[in-house]
């Protein structure tokens, strides 16, 4: 078995998420447009046309989505190079992106434990995760995704305990509402799942292994701040948050085009 990559190659998908995901101008996509329906910025070697000018079109949401790979997965795998272009298939192939969105997240945040708490359980469930990406359509669809993010949360929640034991004094924020707040000092070890943290003021925060799973970074001021050792961020959370070139990320994130440099 190939281990999936976890990170978007647009250059081996049929242009899944410009065709099937619904978005709107509100959102920062352009235009308003229905799930099903090509962007009308999609070429027809499924290229975006606008690729470099994104921001400056007025497309900034493009810019921060993320599939972790799994368009690419179902382009290539799960539909073996087969397009919707040839097929009728539209709505089944929605329906096995989302699934296989969900199964690479779940695996982006279980290679980390295993690179920073490493733990049995977890490496069985990415193996078993693995495994499955590489089904067929109705194998994926008929598959419990509900029951897999409970048992990877669970694990992801403990991984978390044993990074953060050494801040028994940390705070914990789970999914506050924290939106446009001043948040400088000692958060090291502070627990921010789920935090909504929409244009908070992060500047001069202590961050150290601080858990941000699913907090909300859109415009959230992260200029000089070091997040280097935070745990489950993700690349679309730094590509909905505002930084420079003193913010430090962890490995394997890349620096968003437009953040200043």
């Amino acid at each position: 078995m190939t281990t999936p990559g976890l990170r978007s190659d647009c250059s081996s998908c049929f242009g899944l998420c410009c065709v099937l995901l619904p978005f709107s101008a509100a959102a920062g996509f352009g235009v308003d447009k229905t799930g099903g329906r090509p962007c009308l910025n999609l070429l027809d070697d499924d290229r975006c046309g606008i690729h470099t000018t994104l921001r400056e079109d007025g497309w900034p949401g493009c810019t921060v989505f993320e599939c972790f790979g799994a368009g690419q997965q179902v382009s290539q795998v799960t539909y073996a190079g087969v397009s919707w272009r040839d097929t009728g298939n539209l709505g089944e192939m929605g329906a096995v992106l989302s699934v296989m969105r969900q199964l690479h997240e779940m695996l982006v945040h279980l290679v980390e434990v295993e690179a920073r708490a490493p733990d049995p359980d977890a490496r069985a469930a990415r193996l078993e995760i693995e495994a499955l990406t590489a089904a067929d359509a109705e194998t994926l669809l008929a598959s419990d995704v509900d029951g897999l993010l409970g048992r990877v949360g669970r694990l992801l929640a403990d991984a978390s305990s044993r990074v953060r034991h050494r801040w028994p004094d940390a705070l914990d924020r789970s999914r506050d509402d924290l939106a446009g707040r001043r948040l400088a000092g000692d958060l090291r070890g502070c627990c921010l799942r789920g935090a909504m943290l929409i244009r908070a003021d992060l500047r001069d925060a202590r961050l150290d292994e601080a858990d941000l799973l699913g907090a909300d970074l859109r415009d959230a001021d992260l200029r000089g701040v070091d997040l280097s050792t935070a745990l489950f961020l993700t690349q679309p959370q730094v590509n909905a948050a505002v930084g420079d070139s003193a913010t430090a990320l962890p490995p394997g994130l890349d620096r968003p085009g437009h953040w200043p440099r």
